[in-house]
Parts: C-alpha cells; sequence; structure tokens
C-alpha cells in the first residue's frame, strides 16, 4: 500500500501546528513588578475577613497552620498565580495590620459579585464589595499609595513604586456569585441567563477604567461549574431536571458556560477597544470540571462531598459553615475537616482545597486553557493575539 499521502498529510499538519505555536513559544518571559486582584472567595486573601471578622479555624490549617484570611484549608490559585510570577502572596487592600502592598494589593473579598446586591450580607451572605467598589477601592489606591510614597521613610517600604501600575498583571475571579445569587433570590434559569448582559457590561467599566489608569496585562478567569458545588446542590438541585454523571446539576452548569461563551466574546471585544493591552482569557470551568469529573484518576475522592462540613448527602449544611458549632441530639458538635484535605476538592461546600487549586494552577499556568495558549509568565505580550 502507498502510504506517501498519509506522511505528506501528517507533515503538513504537524508543520501547521509549529507555526501555530511559535508566535508563543518565541515570546520573552514578562517581568512583573506587581499583582492586582478583583474578585470573590476563589481569591480573597483576606479582605472579607479584615472587614466582618475571621474565617475561623480550620481554615487554613494545611499550609499556614492558623486562619489566614482564606476561605479553604490553604492556598488559592491566586497564591499560586503570585508564586509562579516571582512574587509574595497578596494582601488584601481592606486589611490595616501588617499589610505590605509593595508588589500589589487584593481587592477581592468572599461574596462579591460584579453587579451591586440589594441585600445585606446578614440577609444573603453576599458582599458589599461589588467589583464597581473594588474598582473605586484601586482608584484611591493608586492616588494615595504615592502620595504616601512620596513622603518617603516607611511608605517606600510598603507601597508600590509609580510605574508598577502599569507593568502590573490585573486578574480577574467573578462572576459566579451573580449567577448563584439569582437562583437564590427566585429567578428562573432564562431570567439568570437575561441578567447576563449587564454583568457584562459593569465588568467592561471596570477593565476599560483600569485600563485608563495604566493597567496593560489583564489575565481573566472565567466561571466554574458551580452546578457541581455542594451549596448549590443543596439548595437548588430540587430545582435542576437533569444531573449529569458525576452528579452535577446539568442546568446550572449550562448557565455557567453561557455566561463563559458571553465573557470570551467580551474580552475579545476588549481587545478591539482597548489595543494597547494583553488579555488572556482562562477557562476556569474546563479544568476544575476535568478534575471533578475524573477526581479518582488524579488522586482525589468525593467530588461533590465536603471536607470541612457536616450531614446530608453533600456533608453540607446551610446553617453552620466550617469551623462552626452545631447541636446534635443535645451535644454541641465542631463543624470540622475531614482527615484528609489533600485527597478532596471541595473543602467547605462552596470552595475548594489548597490541592484542587494547585491541580488547577498547574493546569493553566502553561497556557494549556487560555485563550491565546499564552503561559502565565508571558501574559504581557500583544503578539500572541
Amino acid at each position: 500500500m502507498d502510504t506517501q499521502p498519509r506522511v505528506s498529510s501528517t507533515f503538513f499538519i504537524l508543520l501547521s501546528v509549529l507555526f501555530t505555536l511559535r508566535p508563543v513559544l518565541g515570546l520573552t518571559e514578562c517581568h512583573f513588578p506587581a499583582l492586582f486582584n478583583f474578585g470573590d472567595s476563589n481569591s480573597d486573601t483576606g479582605g472579607l475577613s479584615a472587614a466582618f471578622g475571621q474565617a475561623p479555624p480550620p481554615n487554613g490549617e494545611s499550609y499556614f497552620g492558623a486562619p489566614a484570611g482564606r476561605y479553604s484549608d490553604g492556598r488559592l490559585i491566586v497564591d499560586f498565580i503570585a508564586k509562579g510570577i516571582g512574587l509574595p502572596y497578596l494582601d488584601a487592600y481592606l486589611d490595616s495590620v501588617g499589610t505590605n502592598f509593595t508588589h500589589g494589593a487584593n481587592f477581592a473579598t468572599a461574596g462579591s459579585t460584579v453587579r451591586k446586591q440589594n441585600t445585606t450580607l446578614s440577609q444573603s451572605g453576599f458582599s458589599p464589595f461589588s467589583l464597581d467598589v473594588q474598582s473605586w477601592q484601586f482608584d484611591q489606591f493608586i492616588t494615595r499609595s504615592q502620595t504616601a510614597y512620596k513622603r518617603g521613610g516607611v511608605f517606600k517600604e510598603l507601597l508600590p513604586k509609580e510605574d508598577y501600575f502599569s507593568g502590573a498583571l490585573y486578574t480577574f475571579d467573578i462572576g459566579q456569585n451573580d449567577l448563584t445569587s439569582g437562583y437564590f433570590s427566585g429567578l428562573t434559569t432564562d431570567e439568570v441567563i437575561a441578567s447576563i448582559p449587564d454583568i457584562l457590561n459593569k465588568f467592561t467599566i471596570v477593565v476599560q477604567n483600569i485600563y485608563r489608569q495604566g493597567g496593560r496585562s489583564f489575565w481573566i478567569h472565567n466561571t466554574g461549574p458551580f452546578g457541581c458545588l455542594p451549596y448549590v446542590l443543596d439548595r437548588l438541585l430540587i430545582k435542576a431536571a437533569q444531573v449529569d454523571p458525576v452528579g452535577c446539576a446539568t442546568p446550572f452548569n449550562d448557565v455557567a458556560q453561557q455566561f463563559n461563551r458571553k465573557l470570551k466574546e467580551t474580552v475579545d471585544q476588549l481587545r478591539k477597544d482597548l489595543p494597547l493591552a494583553a488579555f488572556t482569557y482562562v477557562d476556569i470551568y474546563s479544568a476544575k470540571y476535568s478534575l471533578i469529573h475524573r477526581a479518582r484518576k488524579y488522586g482525589f475522592e468525593h467530588p461533590l462531598r465536603a471536607c470541612c462540613g457536616y450531614g446530608g448527602a453533600y456533608n453540607y449544611n446551610q446553617q453552620v459553615g466550617c469551623g462552626g458549632k452545631i447541636v446534635v441530639n443535645g451535644t454541641e458538635v465542631l463543624v470540622k475537616s475531614c482527615q484528609n484535605p489533600s485527597t478532596r476538592i471541595i473543602w467547605d461546600g462552596v470552595h475548594y482545597t489548597q490541592a484542587a487549586n494547585k491541580w488547577v494552577f498547574d493546569q493553566i499556568v502553561n497556557g494549556a486553557f487560555s485563550d491565546p495558549p499564552i503561559p502565565l509568565k508571558k501574559a504581557c505580550r500583544r503578539e500572541a493575539h
């Protein structure tokens, strides 16, 4: 049999792939002097704790040895991002004690949404620090930090230089709470979907504002498969007509993917409107769902059960969170973590464990889930677009 046509076809396919990857492979690594993050609990390193009280133990137990403002047993994806570009872990902008903002600041708070919520934190669990508020805080941070920096002394040791703002990496992980808050307030799936354009319009305004302030490198996460999280399954599964083979609620994950498609279109438009900026769209959804779907393959177990929780099919109780206390048969019981958090994906029914966060970071750091397929260390390069 003559195999020449098959060999030629393969050769040209490989040649095409090589030429496609060459612009990315040839780019030099960036030097990011600072990192500024905006988001919700997936990337909150102490904002909500500073404002409303520390996340209790056993949060932080696997790495920090004590609560460290994170709703996890250890580090978050944003922590691994900071280390990945050679920077220290980010301090929360809202934290006034022992903080150092030389190499950036974190404006994220747990429970944050893109759009303002017409409820209080105690009523709904959603933060008053919506994305527009985080943007205003960033504006203030630029002005006030530079005023203080010019005074010299200790301020030069704790605040960023002026040119760090234009050279920084700006990361975003927000939007999931806008979707779940809609469901929790009684909206139908169609109504939640109808809210997506307004959510993304407000997201665009914030990115444009940072661009006007000099920001040029943007690393934007899409939203994860929230239909796989115990706090959603426990409260909303009765509304879901379907679950997939893993046990995730398909309708909610479908909404997440619709949001992500629109977010990608938004990022594509931002590239056109803000031509001096480099935008990397990161498909966190696919990375997280792959982990949940193939948990055993990657060394994890019980992918839909919370490690730190109490009761029910998902080891989650809406009335008492991780580190809280509940009375069972007249006895007070502490809601504590499972025996080995490193083998679990979901920490407290809402957030991921350090082990899961590290696994996801390892998948996204080299660009395998990104558009363009660019590594984290080259995310300042527009040439790859």
